[in-house]
Formats: structure tokens, C-alpha cells, sequence
């Protein structure tokens, strides 16, 4: 096991915990967690005992129904600090969020240092399966193509961009995306996190 996996498996041991203490702070049970998000059940189960890997769409789709920032579920509330103006992130401190999934994504946190911000950017690599299922959750993102060609289907509309293309759409619309011509796909993807904006200008 390399260091990105021994990473990768410790910020999910950190959600798991993390979701499952949220929920039962707010004393929901995991029916009451499923009505709310719209997933079932069983798959919420699943997340939390860690036989499951979510996608990012489905841990913001949890963040919001619990009141939370997605970054909370893997920055222990102990490790908080201070908001700053200003974060840096270099390119050997991009933290890995979740090992690939079944469809290939890989996702690279960009933004975790900066706690009060009101977007979620990642640098993600794509594979060439459609995902089971599109994603779907509030707000809005931004995507831009660093490398590769990718087919981006919204709304049941497919679209062909490449390096140098960007994308910006309301993500309550069914999204998902797969690579073309078996090579890489890496792309830059910023989420509006609609939870902040309410404090934006206080």
C-alpha cells in the first residue's frame, strides 16, 4: 500500500465517523438521515460501516441535509483553526479525498485550508465509464478541462470538451461525465457550497 491509498483510507475511516457522529448529535436515526437526502437507507448504512465509497456529490448531499460544510467530515473539529484571508495549498499538499471509485474518479482537495470558504475545489481524474448513476446536488459548479477530452452529458444532453474548455452550470440538473480516446482526463471542479451563503458579507 503506497501513501496516497494509507491517506485516502484514513479520510475515509474519518468520514464514516464523522457522518454517523453528526447524525446522532442531531439524534436522527438512519431512516430519518434517508428521507432528507433521498438516499436509501441501506446505502447510508453502508457509508458509515465503510463498505461503500461515496462520490463527492453524494457526501455534499449529506453535508447539506446535516448543516454542515462537506470539509467537516474530514478535518476533525479539533484540528479547526483560525480563519485566515489567505490559503496556499502546493502541489505535494493536495490531499487525496476517497480512493477511486468503481467509474475511475479520483478526487485531490485544493481548498481544504481555508475553513470559511464558500467553495470546495478539487482537482479530479476521470475514467472512462459512466458512473451507475448521474449526480445531482445544490448549488452551482464550475469545471475546467486541464487535460484530455471528455464527454459531459447534462440534463440528458451530451457535450464534447477538452483541454482549454470550461464549464459552468447549476448541479441540480442529472451531470455525470466519462473520458474519451483512452487517455487521461484531469479537470479542475469548483462547488459553490450554497450552505455558506448565508453568512457571505457578515
Amino acid at each position: 500500500m503506497n501513501d496516497v491509498e494509507r491517506e485516502s483510507q484514513k479520510v475515509e475511516e474519518l468520514i464514516a465517523k464523522r457522518i454517523r457522529a453528526l447524525r446522532l448529535a442531531k439524534s436522527w436515526t438512519l431512516e430519518k438521515l434517508a428521507d432528507v437526502t433521498g438516499l436509501s437507507k441501506s446505502y447510508l448504512s453502508q457509508i458509515e460501516n465503510r463498505e461503500k465509497t461515496p462520490a463527492i456529490s453524494t457526501l455534499i448531499k449529506i453535508a447539506h441535509a446535516l448543516g454542515e460544510n462537506v470539509r467537516s467530515f474530514w478535518n476533525p473539529e479539533d484540528d479547526a483553526k483560525e480563519a485566515s484571508k489567505l490559503s496556499i495549498v502546493r502541489a505535494d499538499e493536495r490531499r487525496p479525498i476517497l480512493a477511486p471509485d468503481a467509474s475511475g474518479y479520483a478526487y485531490e482537495s485544493i481548498t481544504y485550508k481555508k475553513s470559511d470558504r464558500l467553495m470546495d475545489g478539487y482537482i479530479i481524474t476521470l475514467g472512462p465509464d459512466l458512473p451507475k448513476k448521474p449526480m445531482m446536488h445544490e448549488g452551482q459548479e464550475l469545471v475546467f478541462i486541464l487535460e484530455g477530452r471528455k464527454e459531459f452529458i447534462y440534463d440528458g444532453q451530451s457535450y464534447i470538451v477538452e483541454a482549454g474548455d470550461c464549464l459552468c452550470f447549476d448541479s441540480d440538473r442529472p451531470h455525470v461525465g466519462r473520458n474519451l480516446d483512452d487517455k487521461p482526463v484531469r479537470f479542475l471542479a469548483v462547488f459553490l457550497n450554497p450552505l455558506r451563503l448565508g453568512g457571505f458579507g457578515r
